[in-house]
């Protein structure tokens, strides 16, 4: 089976591969050169109302597929998604430019979602409620919601629609998936192998479009479509939201996020530095869990930014393809602006740039010298201050801003941002001191001295303007269904 945009420049809707109409396509562009690698369909948001019928149709057969059955067909996936790990992983690289040991680690978390949720789904367990009366039997049982709208960002390609899709699956509904037009052959590849998997035409659809909104609001309003499960910024999952909230259906929603990275005075500073620099930087900062704003106590401040900076200026940046880069492109020409916005915006208001701190790209549009792409060298800003663009609005880029606190009681009053709350991190070593800091915060998940939190049997999700409902574990799951009561009188 060939994974290469060649073989993916069609939608699936029903079991079949349909073509894009003549002159009705999207062409997908390399960030890291900005060659158009393929094309795919560019539907008519009107045509989005095909693949919903489809769902609808499938979904009284996947629902009343034995669990154990569903979860066969989803660990043929996981295992055709592993053989595939390494054709994957170009894909990723290719039409998203993070470097491909990033999407080679894109693929395995994914994938270990897909196995997660194929065995979870013969757990969703209903429950038995004693009765009052003797007389009766009072059974609550979960059963699938329907067809799902998925929509993603283009940050994780590939992941989001297994991270997303997999509990969606094992729960009993059938997908329309919409991907982020400029990522979208990592979705078509995802559902080439569940297809190949032996899931049934309608369980998994996959429609392009450049029309993102009318598509969307044509899905929600369709009656078949039951669900929305997004991921992106937190605008359009207000808007996504809305939509669906004024049509009474169900929403998980991980949106924005403005984490902050504490640093203790007594934190092991190389695990603290190593952590942020790996957290931070991480595909380019585009990530909604990545630090946004560094605290740092004030005895420590010194000797953290030394680590910190020479693990920042060891940064390779360039082609993803290339296997000593470290550290690919921004995603567009617009997420290049935004973080060379941020930086001029912090140094304006009197933030001072750490090391070389992204100067070589400043006068180049953002771009390395003597490259194409969308590059944006990583960037470090001390003396941050709260009236700054960076330390409210999501940069989504490779900008890291410290400031400096002394007591906790200042540190506590400052650490939380006004609306978001998705993460955040905390470096100490006295255990007390990190129960204290994770009750401060106010998010849906908190690593402390641990850089990466999540995982596929653990709930990940936001408050506030981060989102609605949980990704991971059984949390995960029980978002595709409904709870049913049924008081049965014997």
């Amino acid at each position: 089976m060939q994974l290469v945009p060649d073989s993916l420049a069609a939608n699936l809707i029903d079991g079949r591969w349909v073509e894009p109409a003549a002159g009705r396509v999207i062409e997908v562009v390399n960030p890291s050169n900005l060659e158009v690698i393929g094309r795919v369909p560019d539907r008519d948001p009107s045509e989005a109302a095909l693949a919903a019928d489809a769902a609808g149709r499938a979904a009284p057969g996947w629902a009343a597929t034995p669990a154990v059955e569903r979860e066969a067909l989803l660990m043929r996936a996981a295992d055709l998604m592993e053989r595939h790990r390494e054709a994957l992983a170009h894909l990723i690289t290719l039409e998203q430019g993070k470097p491909l040991a990033e999407s080679r680690g894109e693929i395995d978390y994914g994938v270990s979602f897909v196995r997660w949720y194929a065995a979870e789904g013969r757990r969703l367990y209903g429950e038995i409620v004693p009765a009052q009366d003797p007389a009766k039997y009072q059974l609550v049982f979960r059963e699938p919601v329907g067809p799902t709208l998925l929509a993603s960002s283009g940050n994780d390609p590939f992941a989001m629609i297994t991270r997303k899709g997999a509990p969606a699956l094992a729960a009993g509904c059938p997908l329309v998936v919409k991907p982020h037009r400029e990522t979208p052959f990592s979705a078509l590849a995802a559902a080439r192998l569940f297809e190949a998997a032996g899931l049934p035409p309608g369980v998994v659809n996959v429609i392009t479009t450049t029309r993102s909104d009318d598509a969307c609001r044509t899905l929600l309003a369709h009656p078949a479509v039951r669900h929305i499960t997004f991921t992106g910024s937190s605008a359009v999952g207000r808007h996504l939201g809305g939509q669906a909230g004024a049509l009474m259906k169900g929403m998980t929603m991980e949106l924005g996020g403005h984490a902050p990275f504490v640093v203790h005075d007594d934190a092991d500073l190389d695990l603290a530095a190593g952590d942020l620099l790996a957290r931070k930087f991480t595909n380019a900062g585009q990530t909604c869990s990545c630090p946004a704003r560094m605290f740092l106590h004030d005895s420590i401040a010194a000797p953290f930014l030394e680590r910190f900076l020479a693990g920042m200026e060891a940064i390779v940046v360039g082609d993803g393809m290339d296997p000593a880069v470290t550290m690919g492109p921004l995603q567009n020409e617009g997420a290049v602006e935004k973080t060379r916005r941020h930086l001029r915006d912090a140094l304006d208001k009197g933030a001072r740039l750490l090391g070389d701190g992204g100067s070589s790209g400043s006068g180049n549009g953002g771009r390395l010298p003597g490259r194409r792409g969308h590059f944006h060298p990583p960037a470090a800003l001390i003396d941050a201050t709260s009236d700054m663009l960076v330390m409210h609005e999501e940069t989504f880029g490779p900008v890291a801003a410290f400031v400096r606190f002394q007591e906790e009681e200042e540190l506590f009053r400052n650490v939380n941002h006004p609306t978001y709350g998705l993460t955040a991190y905390c470096y100490t070593r006295d255990l007390a001191r990190a129960f204290r800091t994770a009750a401060a915060f106010r998010c849906g998940f908190v690593g402390v001295n641990d850089r990466r939190p999540q995982g596929t049997e653990v709930p990940m999700g936001g408050i506030g303007e981060s989102g609605l409902g949980r990704e991971g574990g059984h949390w995960g799951i029980e978002e595709f269904t409904s709870t049913k009561y049924v008081s049965m009188r014997v």
